[in-house]
């Protein structure tokens, strides 16, 4: 089993470094043909590929913030993630078919 973290920003990946978060593998794109039942895919997914995670047997672990709207569009460093109360939420995500 392998616990990914999946981003492209310096600021997150050293806020879990920080956090003393287990990590065995860091990208910045996530190919979920790499992922496996028992996995544990770490970051903030959209949610078609969070539900594919989770259609795999993996577990996903959202990496949640409260961002103002001020700061969107700009780097945080891992200091203003902790500002934002950046935070890691399990989630079970699943595909719902829509009857046509």
């Amino acid at each position: 089993m392998c616990t990914w973290f999946v981003s492209r920003h310096p600021g997150a990946i050293e806020w879990a470094r920080q956090q003393g978060i287990h990590v065995d593998s860091t990208v910045a794109h996530l190919n979920a043909c790499l992922i496996h039942a028992g996995d544990t895919v770490i970051g903030s997914l959209p949610v078609n590929l969070a539900a594919e995670v989770c259609r795999q047997g993996a577990h996903y672990v959202n990496l949640s913030v409260d961002l103002p709207q001020a700061w969107r569009g700009r780097e945080l460093s891992a200091n203003e993630l902790r500002q934002c109360h950046a935070r890691l939420e399990r989630f079970h995500v699943s595909a719902v078919t829509e009857p046509r």
